[in-house]
């Protein structure tokens, strides 16, 4: 037989059929990621999503079972993408002071890269006070205490070393996640009060410079101290 009437094997269209399905999961993901910012999980509406992704709805329940299954995969990627950014950050050989100034620019970079994450996890945090969540316990076991718990260690360690001053660690990291996130999740209100839009390249960058300034102004003593502290 020519070798260019060949018949293709399965494993030479492999790769192909593999891109198709990710990208069309993909596109479900990001539909659904507007959708549940817009209208939490239960305002939500499958066929929007469906429409918003270009799938059929057929599609849709083949990749995700129901709508909270679909949501609770919108807040698996929102959470596991935070947790490898993070990891990568604390997992650097760094001096305390440069490490926790690199984890709040990260965290900040990672809410910046996408202002809907802190509305549909506030949303779910909301309806997990009144109602219930499916989805919260799973994501603070996998995710959220294994990063506070590396926190706090680094927040220790800077405090035995004397770069940091005495203060609680747990604290100290809601504040931080709060400074970042309020920016993002209030930017429409913040665009009335400052008559400039709060998500422009210029007021991120600025905003993100005022945060780890007063993140060092708050932790860092005016002379680390091996050993000690003073403020």
């Amino acid at each position: 037989m020519s070798p260019s009437l060949k018949p293709r094997t399965p494993a030479s269209r492999t790769p192909k059929t593999r891109r198709q399905p990710d990208r069309a999961r993909q596109a479900i993901l990001k539909a659904a990621l507007q959708e549940f910012a817009q209208e939490g999980a239960s305002g939500a509406r499958i066929d929007h999503i469906a429409r918003a992704a270009r799938v059929n709805k057929a599609l849709l329940y083949y990749y995700f079972h129901d709508k909270e299954a679909l949501h609770g995969a919108v807040l698996e990627q929102v959470f596991s993408g935070l947790a490898e950014r993070i990891n990568q950050v604390l997992d650097r050989d760094l001096p305390p002071r440069e490490k926790v100034l690199a984890y709040a620019g990260a965290h900040f970079d990672y809410i910046a890269s996408s202002p809907l994450y802190p509305r549909v996890v506030q949303r779910e945090m909301m309806r997990a006070g009144r109602q219930g969540s499916p989805h919260i316990r799973r994501i603070v076991e996998r995710y959220l205490r294994p990063i506070l718990a590396r926190l706090a260690e680094l927040l220790r360690a800077g405090m035995d070393s004397g770069d940091f001053r005495r203060l609680d660690p747990m604290h100290f990291v809601f504040s931080i996640v709060a400074m970042n996130v309020f920016y993002f999740s209030s930017a429409p209100v913040l665009a009335l009060i400052g008559q400039r839009d709060p998500l422009a390249p210029e007021s991120v960058a600025a905003r993100k410079a005022a945060v780890l300034d007063l993140i060092a102004a708050a932790l860092f003593t005016s002379t680390p101290t091996p050993g000690g502290w003073h403020a």
